[in-house]
């Protein structure tokens, strides 16, 4: 840099001025859009959250369900052991 005359050290200063402008206005332009999908993920983060608890219930109502019905299926069959020998022989294996 020392055979550049004033003239030229000032057009080179004035090339990396606007090259840092020129990445500072990418830089902000990519923070935005990713200021603007953050705020999208959250929100589908919250109905996803929100949408689970409901799911939760369902399939803890379901379980709960799926309980009384086996509780009644054991009780028929304990009913049909007591009537038919070979029934308890069946159930036995």
């Amino acid at each position: 840099m020392n055979g550049l005359s004033g003239m030229e050290k000032f057009s080179h200063l004035e090339d990396k001025i606007y090259l840092t402008i020129e990445l500072v206005k990418k830089l902000r332009e990519d923070n935005e859009r990713l200021e603007g999908e953050v705020a999208r993920l959250r929100t589908e983060l919250s109905h996803a959250a929100a949408g689970e608890g409901i799911g939760g219930e369902k399939v803890n109502e379901l379980l709960s369900e799926r309980e009384a019905i086996q509780a009644k299926v054991e009780a028929m069959l304990d009913a049909l052991t007591e009537i038919d020998p070979e029934i308890a022989a069946a159930v036995a294996v």
